[in-house]
């Protein structure tokens, strides 16, 4: 009965220390509930409870973590079955380890066992019961720096989010914490199993480059090389600044590339001129019949890297692909800017992935061309030279490219045109010929293919020219290489995916990767005998 009565007594000395954690906690409750009866509060505009009522919350929070926090210290016991991953069984402990952490609501400090080896890392189970991050910042924080850093600068990224909680991050940290972020950005897709698609669905791929600002140590050799040799030439002959060699000189290009699945929308020739120069009698748009809409793109993945060579994000997006369609069942398309490189990367991956893959040139990228032949031809501003583009642009939509440039030509000799007079014209003129390997617009509108790659330029748009080129920005290449991942994640809606992958995968890195069997709970572990 005495040692019944002990027992007992010991079990209600532990529930009360136990209970005396959350004192604080209570104690900030009636503070709170203290403060919104009073006259001051009573005499408060909405603004003053808004945000005393916010900094209350948040100070409430981080007492009940703490609180919780301290309560798994308290009932954490010594435990005899912690084994490394290289087999090796931890019998030396320690009590009271402290490690301070920040979470969305302000600083915490965990106190957990470690289990230590000579010559190695000490493990802690409890970390990997809750998950914890090699960083002081909880995944909440590291989160919301990774999401806000995606689409503003860093310093007003960590502004934000410090404003947002009840936490202090610097301009430093939430640059070191996104390039951590973006670690798994290609496992990511490679794990992710495909969405089921139609077998008329194509497949697009489509692929562009664009420059940005970035510090001289990230610059490619070659730019380098050609920047210090315009420096010396400047210091030693005295040249005047070049603004525009001067923006060349410090920049390097990123590689886009992206997949999507395209369910075939039909259209005509008749559909895409009205689209891109409207009617074709201006001031009767009323009778013109409305375009037919085209294909839009469903499932789309973006890969962006700066720091890989093109050829190597071009073939994630092939990689992608087949994920999508291994056994090659669905037409796949490529539609990009004529690019050589670009062309020649696409039909050598499609060669080794053994499927037929038809490249089309983006029809904006064609008309560019039609509008310097247009150039030779017609004085600036012209009306005329409008119409005539529109009508070769029918042709070319029509398979007629061979007509196009061969009339370019006689017209511009007809004209007696030499020199630079006709440069724009030869230019048009030669570029058809050499693309005319892939100017298959009849095909493409037939089977409801895009003829365009605006989804990729858009996404160069947002993801470089409205981030990147912000004034002032010269980036790192890890900084860029992370801060386009993310972008590449928002801007397809898999961000939140990713942050569930991300979690799972620091938690093998951090932790259960560390040990030769998972750990079990603390709380079912057996004690070490005394």
């Amino acid at each position: 009965m005495a040692v019944d009565a002990s027992m007992a007594q010991m079990g209600a000395g532990a529930a009360e220390r136990e209970d005396g954690l959350f004192g604080a906690v209570r104690e900030q409750a009636e503070s709170m509930i203290a403060w919104a009866r009073s006259e001051d509060a009573l005499a408060a505009e909405h603004h003053v409870l808004e945000e005393r009522g916010m900094r209350d919350a948040m100070e409430m929070a981080r007492l009940l973590a703490q609180a919780h926090l301290d309560l798994r210290a308290l009932r954490e016991g010594r435990r005899d079955d912690v084994i490394d991953s290289d087999g090796d069984r931890r019998v030396t402990c320690e009590d009271g380890q402290e490690r301070g952490r920040v979470m969305i609501f302000g600083d915490v400090t965990t106190s957990r066992i470690a289990y230590r080896k000579r010559g190695k890392e000490n493990l802690y189970p409890q970390d990997g019961e809750l998950s914890w991050g090699p960083r002081c910042y909880s995944a909440g924080v590291e989160r919301r720096l990774a999401e806000a850093i995606a689409v503003m600068p860093a310093e007003r990224a960590a502004a934000q989010v410090s404003r947002m909680g009840a936490v202090t991050v610097g301009k430093r940290q939430a640059e070191e914490t996104a390039e951590a972020y973006a670690a798994d950005f290609g496992g990511f897709y490679a794990a992710r199993l495909p969405e089921p698609c139609a077998d008329d669905q194509a497949v697009l791929l489509t692929c562009d480059g664009s420059a940005f600002p970035v510090l001289p140590s990230a610059l490619r050799p070659a730019t380098a090389k050609a920047a210090a040799a315009r420096a010396k030439a400047k210091e030693e002959e005295g040249w005047p600044d070049d603004p525009g060699e001067l923006r060349k000189s410090g920049k390097r290009t990123a590689e886009l590339a992206a997949v999507a699945d395209i369910p075939p929308a039909p259209r005509g020739p008749g559909d895409i001129l009205t689209a891109l120069f409207g009617p074709a009698r201006p001031g009767k748009e009323e009778e013109a019949p409305k375009p037919e809409p085209g294909p839009k793109a469903q499932g789309k993945t973006l890969f962006a890297s700066v720091a890989r060579p093109a050829a190597d994000v071009i073939a994630d997006a092939f990689a992608e692909a087949h994920r999508r369609d291994p056994e090659h069942k669905r037409p796949w398309i490529a539609v990009i800017d004529g690019n050589c490189h670009q062309i020649e990367t696409v039909s050598k991956l499609a060669g080794e992935y053994g499927v037929q893959v038809t490249i089309l040139i983006d029809l904006i990228h064609v008309t560019q061309y039609l509008w310097k032949a247009a150039g030779s031809f017609f004085y600036p501003g012209e009306p005329a030279a409008r119409d005539w583009v529109r009508g070769q642009t029918a042709k070319i939509l029509e398979g007629r490219h061979r007509d196009v440039r061969a009339g370019i030509r006689r017209r511009a000799t007809a004209f007696g045109f030499r020199g630079t007079e006709r440069a724009g014209a030869d230019e048009c003129a030669r570029y058809l010929e050499n693309k005319q390997d892939y100017l298959g617009y009849p095909g493409f509108l037939a089977e409801g293919w895009p003829v365009a790659s605006g989804l990729i330029e858009g996404a160069a748009r947002w993801l470089i020219k409205d981030r990147m080129e912000v004034t002032g920005a010269r980036w790192s290449l890890d900084g860029a290489d992370a801060v386009l991942k993310l972008r590449a994640l928002v801007g397809c809606g898999d961000f939140d995916d990713y942050c569930d992958y991300h979690l799972r995968q620091e938690k093998l890195r951090n932790h259960d990767n560390r040990y030769r069997q998972l750990p079990a709970s603390a709380t079912e572990a057996p004690p070490v005998a005394a």
